[in-house]
């Protein structure tokens, strides 16, 4: 069986190669992968290469496919796991598959498996770590942001708080608690308000900061400050760009009483050190954004820490009871991961579009594998309209679903892009 992949050399060098799979295992299933969506952690994977820590020493000889955030259909299951899974039936990928203590994970690590392919071996380790999870929900685009819903789900649930003056930590974050998620208008922090508002346990008051404009614009869009008042949460934005001491300027949402949870997306001093300054007693400062070195570092404030229990904790990822759960959240359409999507392209899109990730304005950006198409913004359609009629077709059904990726225009340029 031949593949198509963007597959890992070394210190960014990306490749897209046609080669052949090898014979597939007893122990093993072949797929055919449909949607991937891009994450900052591959491009950290390419820019480090060797030296990443999922990514093998020997890629130069032995090279992976990256792409971890996949959706697709089995094609053939080798006769060990024949009676757990069939032909035809979709499925996503938990890549935290600590097996046997191992950091080896897909999209990283292995020759044959990673979201930026046609076709691709998914080994045995997967389906013994419990991490190859049959997908029931329409489309294949919310299968792949299963997967970065199940990062935000691992942050909300690592986030803890004590029973004052017991030694007992109630995991999670406080129920009808104050909460500030910043530099949170971003495709994870979207993700993030998502969850907060919708999930199991919401906070009472939650304030998203960021320093653009635009994006914050978006957010309300999406969220609404008085459809979540109706809903019994008091919802903030703020843009701290140019804000002499934002600290200040955020407290004010609660009358400078400090915030039980603060959840920090960007890898930044000041915003991290913004977020230990908000704490207020027992409050827990939650580090979601995987910093790009070794060396990142902030200060806290020691003081607080002894006297007011103020703490800090952090995930790299979700498991697969949180892949479960987006899962679940997406089906009954709890959360949509459609407001993370704001470029569309094909597997040819790929490396120019990882390479220069951090640069590239919007959400995510979800790549079609069995299709050529340059990276587009969504809301550039329009302007393609007269060079290509398929792409008003696509506009106008973005138009009808406020502005946001769908399952129908998904079914659309599957049926009609090659």
């Amino acid at each position: 069986m031949k593949t198509t992949a963007v597959r890992l050399y070394g210190k960014n060098d990306l490749r897209l190669e046609t080669f052949e799979l090898p014979p597939l295992k007893d122990n093993e299933i072949l797929a055919r992968v449909v949607s991937d969506s891009l994450c900052m952690s591959s491009y950290k994977a390419v820019v480090q290469g060797e030296d990443h820590k999922k990514v093998p020493h020997d890629v130069a000889k032995y090279p992976t496919i990256i792409g971890h955030e996949f959706c697709g259909d089995l094609v053939k299951v080798g006769e060990k796991w024949a009676n757990e899974f069939s032909a035809g039936q979709k499925f996503v990928v938990q890549p935290a598959l600590h097996y046997k203590g191992s950091l080896d994970a897909p999209g990283y690590s292995f020759r044959w498996l990673g979201g930026n392919a046609t076709y691709v071996v998914i080994p045995n380790e997967v389906m013994e770590c419990k991490c190859l999870l049959v997908y029931d929900g329409e489309g294949y685009f919310p299968g792949s942001l299963s997967e970065p819903v199940s990062c935000v789900a691992g942050a909300f649930h690592a986030s803890y708080h004590r029973r004052i003056p017991h030694y007992i930590h109630d995991m999670g974050i406080k129920k009808g608690g104050d909460m500030a998620i910043l530099a949170g208008a971003g495709p994870m922090g979207l993700a993030a308000i998502d969850y907060a508002l919708h999930g199991d346990r919401q906070p009472g008051l939650l304030v998203v900061t960021d320093i653009d404009s635009e994006r914050l614009k978006r957010a309300e869009k999406f969220f609404p400050i008085e459809k979540e008042k109706a809903n019994g949460v008091r919802l903030k934005y703020i843009n701290t760009m140019d804000v002499a001491n934002p600290s200040a300027l955020v407290k004010t949402c609660n009358h400078g009483n400090g915030f039980d949870d603060v959840m920090v997306f960007t890898p930044e001093k000041t915003v991290v050190e913004l977020g230990d300054d908000l704490l207020a007693r027992d409050g827990c400062l939650n580090f979601f954004a995987g910093p790009g070195t070794s060396t990142f570092k902030a200060t806290l404030n020691f003081y607080n820490v002894h006297y007011l229990s103020t703490h800090i904790t952090g995930t790299s990822g979700g498991n697969t009871d949180d892949m479960r759960e987006s899962m679940d959240l997406i089906a009954k359409q709890t959360v949509n991961p459609a407001v993370m999507i704001t470029h569309i392209g094909g597997l040819d899109a790929v490396i120019p579009t990882t390479l220069n990730l951090p640069g590239i304005p919007g959400g995510k950006k979800l790549i079609y594998t069995n299709i050529h198409m340059e990276l587009t913004a969504i809301s550039d359609f329009k302007k393609k309209r007269d060079a290509d009629v398929r792409f008003g077709v696509l506009a106008d059904m973005i138009d009808a679903n406020n502005g946001l990726w769908s399952v129908e225009a998904e079914t659309y340029l599957l049926n009609n892009f090659k």
